[in-house]
């Protein structure tokens, strides 16, 4: 029986090339004289690119990197909503009111464009103050969302 350390190949191994040390590849070692690829750089660093894309300072055309709530303004909830309905961001999206976004939920803003005229349970949600005035004239009620806990 043949084992693996007794086997050989039947190709001999072809000999690295040394490049850089005199005779037929000496000097510029076959990469031709200056330029991009003379230096041996080809390839940029991927991650560089995208950590030099991002904003470093704020000011003139800062473009902020966190995520903005989707407006939904009164008059919207007054059409789509029954009386005692409880509106989330979950029910907005069940509804078909708002999207998901990336395939998550999104934080709501509530505007106090139109009017109310229905008890609206309302939670979950950032609330302008004209928004909040209108809800609880109307006789809704208003769950504070807790803020997030910062380091």
């Amino acid at each position: 029986m043949v084992q693996i350390h007794q086997i050989k190949p039947t190709i001999k191994k072809k000999a690295k090339k040394l490049v850089g040390r005199g005779g037929k590849r000496g000097t510029y070692s076959g990469r031709g004289s200056k330029g991009q690829r003379a230096h041996g750089v080809r390839v940029k660093p991927r991650l560089r690119e995208i950590i030099k894309k991002l904003p470093k300072k704020r000011g003139y055309r800062f473009a902020s990197i966190q995520t903005k709530p989707i407006v939904v303004n009164l008059k919207v909830l007054e059409r789509k909503f029954k009386e005692g309905d409880k509106i989330t961001p979950k029910v907005l999206v069940e509804t078909g009111v708002i999207n998901l976004l990336k395939g998550k939920v999104p934080e709501v803003k509530l505007l106090g464009t139109g009017n109310v005229s229905k008890k609206l349970l309302v939670s979950e949600c950032q609330i302008s103050a004209s928004a909040r005035e209108k809800i609880i004239k109307a006789g809704g009620t208003i769950e504070i969302k807790k803020a997030k806990d910062r380091p």
